[in-house]
């Protein structure tokens, strides 16, 4: 029996290669040609397409925080400390408790409005920079509060990672940015929608996981059970390790790479758990992933609500009334005796009693924004130390389902046992299958009524996607759907190239 221990290498993301693999050639546009009728059925193109690209977006830089190795929540603490009591900063990223979430943004735009309101007072100007929902939630309670308070927008929109689409390509709204409540019996954004009117409703979740070639696949706890015990092994160590660096060293990552019954190997298992699981939860590689603080990648989703009324009322309803200046970009912030000033990306300035900066973590660490005075050590090394996630979506509108499962959460495997040292699909004309540019599908129909699949990418897979075309997206993610056609329910194609 050979074995095969994850080394260090791309556990998750898919290779360059990877992406090259599943993504047909695009040909340059040439009148259409008449070819004869092929017999195959294929997935359908979409009525409807849209795709994110946070990773290349200049006012994310991301989709979330999350903790690298080496650092730690204190950090998180440390960036959230006010500056010379004119600089507050707010967002998820400065949340210890619930970061990378709309509740730890909401949380911080609160604390922020605590922290002015213990040293302002009624009547100063209060600058808040970024149409988020910690700017938002900060300027609503410090207007209400009695501050003059003016938004200052790098978008032409509100609502920074809460994207929410509603036109009439799509029946419902459609959501790019944030679109659960996680653990909602417990999660505090419940209340908050509900207040908006705007749903957030119970997940179904129904699992299915399949091989490259369609074939469904039972369950087996091996991709939980390993990174458990990598996180367990993890613990007493010295110093923080990345996850990868855990599976290897505590031996968990030396699983079979011959298939079994179902045909398929542990040591897949083990890679697509940690991609469907880890890298697309977080957005970060295992290889970059904290296993001390590694948030709690076998979490249960049961408690998880999925929002369908449109999450970025949540903003735009706190905005009501206030002054907020869209497509206006901060590129410095100083700090003087009497307040701070703030100057424009178009060469204009603004001056305030004090500034609450909101902007993602991303931002900060692209340096987008210069601080005179230079940050505090404290806060120059949190912005560095902590990591900013990527995630990606892509969500699909069929005219009429192509697949007959009922399964609501669809994953599929990787196509071979993987060893991390190498690229993680193999070549094309080795003749073996290519792993998929998507892993992970929800299915919306039972929710909505409607044939919208979403597909969610992480990590470095997902920095190289948000770089890709949109005819390129949209063909890797037909390609990635294969598994799940139903002949039957799809009709053939006559193309001569995807």
């Amino acid at each position: 029996m050979k074995r095969r221990t994850f080394l260090l290498g791309s556990i998750s993301g898919l290779s360059a290669v990877a992406l090259a693999a599943c993504i047909p050639e695009q040909p340059s546009p040439t009148p259409t040609r008449t070819v004869p009728p092929t017999e195959t059925a294929t997935v359908p193109r979409p009525i409807a397409f849209e795709r994110t690209a946070w990773s290349t977006d200049p006012f994310a830089r991301g989709a979330f925080s999350f903790q690298a190795v080496g650092s730690t929540p204190e950090q998180r603490v440390a960036l959230a400390q006010p500056v010379d009591e004119r600089i507050f900063f707010a967002g998820e990223h400065t949340d210890d408790l619930n970061p990378g979430t709309v509740q730890g943004a909401l949380a911080s735009g609160r604390r922020a409005v605590a922290e002015v309101l213990a040293i302002g007072g009624p009547g100063e100007r209060i600058a808040v920079v970024g149409a988020g929902i910690a700017g938002a939630t900060a300027a609503r309670e410090l207007a209400d509060a009695g501050f003059s308070v003016v938004v200052v927008e790098g978008r032409d929109r509100a609502g920074g990672r809460l994207d929410t689409i509603e036109t009439d390509n799509w029946p419902v709204p459609v959501e790019l940015g944030a679109s659960w409540v996680y653990d909602a019996s417990r999660n505090s954004v419940a209340a908050e929608l509900a207040a908006v009117d705007v749903d957030a409703q119970t997940f179904d979740f129904s699992f299915e996981q399949r091989t490259p070639d369609g074939a469904v696949v039972e369950p087996k706890p091996v991709g939980p059970d390993a990174v458990t015990a990598a996180l367990a092994w993890a613990a007493p160590q010295p110093a923080d390790l990345s996850l990868l660096a855990s599976l290897a060293g505590s031996g968990a990552a030396e699983l079979s790479d011959d298939p079994d019954e179902a045909g398929v190997s542990d040591a897949s298992r083990l890679a697509g758990y940690v991609t469907t699981n880890v890298t697309v939860q977080s957005g970060a590689d295992a290889s970059g992933l904290s296993s001390w603080f590694p948030g709690n990648p076998t979490r249960s989703p049961e408690d998880d609500r999925f929002v369908t009324g449109g999450y970025k009322t949540l903003v735009t309803s706190r905005l009501e009334g206030l002054d907020v200046l869209p497509s206006s970009t901060v590129s410095n912030i100083t700090t003087t005796e009497r307040g701070v000033s703030l100057r424009m990306g178009r060469g204009e300035s603004l001056s305030a009693d004090r500034v609450v900066v909101t902007v993602p973590l991303g931002v900060l660490q692209a340096n987008s924004i210069e601080f005179t005075p230079p940050l505090p050590f404290t806060h120059r090394d949190a912005i560095s130390a902590l990591g900013m996630g990527a995630q990606e979506k892509i969500v699909l509108h069929f005219q009429e389902p192509f697949w007959s499962t009922e399964a609501t959460v669809w994953t599929v495997l990787p196509g071979t046992a993987t060893n991390f040292e190498a690229s993680p699909t193999p070549a094309p004309e080795t003749g073996e299958e290519a792993n998929p540019l998507v892993q992970l599908w929800y299915n919306l129909e039972p929710l909505t009524g409607e044939p919208i699949l979403v597909g969610v990418i992480g990590g470095d897979a997902a920095v190289r996607m948000a770089e890709l075309r949109d005819d390129e997206v949209l063909a890797g993610a037909l390609a990635s759907l294969e598994p799940f056609l139903d002949p039957d329910r799809a009709t053939p194609t006559a193309t001569d190239s995807p």
